[in-house]
């Protein structure tokens, strides 16, 4: 096979600082700081005896630009073809994305798929540069990506960011080996893509009159008055697709229809079902004016689609289908005829009749379309590759009907949830998704049979930014999730206790570089339980080598322990991990104690995966949960199911009060119940009712509801707490099943 001296190709074009001065040295149990991990690692027996890597790159047109990158780095240098010490073969047998890389004594040789599978290689053979340093060991690296389908989105609707600052996002993309980019280009606050034969969309729909101010779920709702907007010119788009490609990333525009179509009625009224003026969104969710399913609306779409086309290589036009309300099409007198006409059942198969008529359009281009998961309901069109988001269910429908399936679960691949428990984290959306779960994450459902599995693809990390402002705050929301979640899409071995020093030699380079990273990984994470009749303990997974030390209030002594911690006494607890002299961020939790903590509770039905807390007896550990978060270890969140419950105390107790919580954003589909009942039985069988409320309301997040059950005694407690059921039209979510939170069932 001949050899040739190594040529750097476009796909360098990292402005990242590769050999900076300080080099972290690891040991080879940390893999030489590589991420994602490689799928195969031969050490041999030595060091290479290189100190320098030497790059040839070629008289071509960006040969200044490299002469400027790697100017002033001292590891690796530019140099005449004779001198260079990096050499690479193709070798197409391997795959397209695949390679091998072998550091030897005196110099570093690759063979790759394609260019794609040497620019992976290269990035390997610089983070080991950067990660590991001198002195380079002798190894074989063999490595191949575990999905084809490698995705990062960012929603630049909700709010704009410059060409620069996506250029960052590709450069970070880069560096992780992801080769997919979603765009999210148009929404109801905001259409962000010049479009020359409809000028409006970017003069009116580009721009809204003023922004929310704090939380969705904070009332009364209050505005900044300013106007904002902003949107690329195709020659912009043109210049980040360009720059996405030297990458070898590929830009996938999201175009949204048939809802989330504001910003464009604004410019456009014309192509809504009702006569009237419309405004793009100043706030978030959904809102029930979408395009109308007329002649002139499709013809306007086509229009879009075939700009749209002309400026994106991409197989892939994604072209939304998610949350779409059907008020609007209720209405319509035309909508209702079309329905009639074409033997449709309801509105439902309206959309997928909408959907299936773009995606002929589409395909007539020699594009195929990507949909979120509503996209299934009223009929699946038939070339659609489905983004399954609101969990896996809609995954595993389309890949069982041998549909191309992208996994994109809120649960883990939401990057707009918060990423720690502590009270100083940034607004955010809600949920809670930590780097663990990120890393811990499976794209493919254990329940999918065998012979459907191909048709998963991949995955994708998702970054809306409703709250998300400035580009150091998709850094701190994206960056430190989006280093798992590429070892989870990418390596087929892998284990959180190996990735963790990795991540943070990679989290320390990025803070270095002035990135405002997130670092969360040895935030004490407790694991309370209780519910079981013997009071309440708690646990944490510590550091290797690390002890837990804690405090009360009341006694300050510290006291270090790797055991777990019984607690016995209602005190403000502080715990904090103890490694050598080193301690880290302390977690301080108030436990105040109270009958039910040391009782046995059993749950009719478990709470959802999603929001399960520290498990069902998160209701009665003692601790009260977030006012401001509904998505950490203390609520629980049931989706469409009551919360029902028992409590036994062992022996007939007196109750005197009963204070109950719920948590309460209708914009983000959590209600509050539609019933509480409380019950009491000396014998576990026969109930009598002690409290019944069918109306229930509050005007913040929290409802606290108290119960004086004047001093009776009973053995048992059971309460039901009605989910409300279906959210009604008109409200966000329509349709949908309603969240139902429950916090601390407080019994003195």
């Amino acid at each position: 096979m001949k050899i040739y001296s190594f040529c750097i190709i476009p796909f360098l074009l990292l402005s990242m600082g590769f050999c900076d001065n300080k080099i972290s040295i690891i040991k080879k149990n940390s893999v030489l700081g590589i991420i994602p991990l490689p799928n195969k690692i031969v050490f041999g027996d030595q060091n290479a005896e290189i100190d320098l890597v030497k790059v040839y790159i070629g008289e071509t047109e960006k040969s200044s630009f490299y002469t400027q990158l790697f100017s002033g780095h001292s590891k690796i240098k530019v140099v005449d073809r004779k001198e260079a010490n990096v050499f690479y073969a193709f070798k197409p047998s391997l795959g397209n994305e695949n390679y091998m890389l072998n550091i030897e004594k005196d110099d570093i040789r690759i063979e790759a798929g394609s260019n794609v599978g040497l620019q992976y290689a290269l990035i390997s053979l610089v983070q080991m540069v950067q990660h590991h340093g001198f002195p380079l060991p002798v190894v074989t690296i063999e490595d191949s990506p575990k999905f084809k389908y490698r995705g990062m989105h960012l929603d630049v609707s909700r709010h704009f960011f410059s060409t620069s600052d996506v250029k960052k996002y590709l450069d970070y993309m880069t560096y992780y080996k992801y080769n997919n980019f979603h765009w999210h280009l148009t929404d109801d606050q905001g259409w962000r893509i010049e479009i020359k034969k409809y000028p409006k969309l970017q003069e009116i729909g580009a721009y809204r009159k003023e922004t929310l101010i704090g939380h969705y779920g904070d009332q009364p709702h209050k505005f900044d008055g300013i106007k904002y907007g902003g949107f690329y010119t195709q020659e912009e788009v043109k210049e980040i697709v360009d720059y996405a490609a030297a990458r070898n990333i590929n830009v996938i525009p999201e175009i949204e229809m048939p809802g989330h179509a504001l910003a464009a009625l604004s410019a456009y009224p014309e192509f809504g079902c009702e006569e009237k003026v419309y405004e793009a969104a100043t706030k978030w969710g959904v809102f029930e004016d979408v395009f109308c399913p007329n002649e002139k609306t499709f013809t306007f779409l086509e229009d879009v689609i075939d700009e749209v086309i002309t400026l994106f290589p991409s197989k892939y036009i994604h072209i939304g289908g998610d949350e779409c309300p059907k008020d609007a099409w209720k209405k319509s007198e035309f909508c209702q005829k079309l329905i009639r006409k074409n033997n449709l059942k309801d509105e439902h198969e309206l959309q997928s009749y909408f959907i299936t008529r773009m995606e002929k359009y589409v395909n007539s281009k020699g594009k195929q379309i990507i949909g979120w998961d509503e996209i299934l309901e009223g009929g699946l069109a038939p070339n659609a590759t489905v983004m399954s988001w609101r969990g896996i269910e809609g995954g595993l429908e389309a890949a069982r009907q041998n549909h191309d399936v992208i996994m994109t679960p809120g649960s883990h691949c939401y990057f707009d949830h918060y990423q720690s428990e502590g009270s100083d984290e940034p607004i955010a959306i809600g949920g809670y998704t930590s780097v663990e779960k990120v890393y811990h994450w499976e794209p493919i459902p254990t329940e999918l049979e065998e012979s459907k599995r191909p048709y998963i693809i991949g995955g994708q990390a998702n970054l809306w930014t409703e709250y998300i402002h400035k580009f150091k705050d998709v850094e701190y929301m994206a960056f430190a999730r989006g280093i798992a979640m590429s070892e989870a899409l990418w390596s087929k071995g892998k284990k959180y206790s190996d990735f963790v020093p990795r991540y943070e030699i990679h989290n320390d380079y990025w803070k270095n570089k002035g990135v405002n990273i997130a670092n969360h990984v040895y935030e004490l994470k407790p694991k309370i339980s209780a519910g079981e009749g013997k009071g309440v303990s708690v646990s944490f997974d510590i550091p290797n080598g690390s002890n837990i030390v804690y405090t009360t209030e009341k006694d300050q002594k510290p006291i270090a322990t790797k055991e777990k911690i019984n607690i016995t006494k209602s005190d403000t607890y502080s715990f904090a991990a103890l490694k050598g002299e080193k301690i880290g961020q302390p977690k301080s939790i108030i436990f105040d104690l109270h009958k039910a903590t040391n009782a046995r509770l059993t749950l009719e039905s478990p709470p959802s995966p999603k929001y399960p807390g520290n498990g069902p007896s998160s209701i009665v550990n003692g601790v009260i949960g977030s006012d401001k978060k509904y998505g950490g270890s203390e609520w629980l969140g049931f989706s469409g199911t009551d919360c029902n419950g028992v409590i036994d105390f062992g022996k007939v107790t007196e109750i005197n009060t009963i204070d109950l919580r719920f948590f309460k954003v209708e914009g983000q589909w959590i209600y509050l119940p539609k019933k509480v009942e409380i019950f009491t039985s000396e014998d576990g069988v026969n109930y009598i009712s002690k409290y019944a409320s069918a109306t229930i309301n509050s005007d913040t997040k929290i409802c606290k509801i108290s119960i004086d059950l004047k001093g009776i005694k009973s053995q048992y407690l059971k309460f039901n707490f009605t989910n409300f059921g279906q959210i009604p039209e008109g409200a966000q979510g329509a349709g949908h099943k309603a969240w139902l939170f429950v916090d601390e069932v407080v019994v003195k």
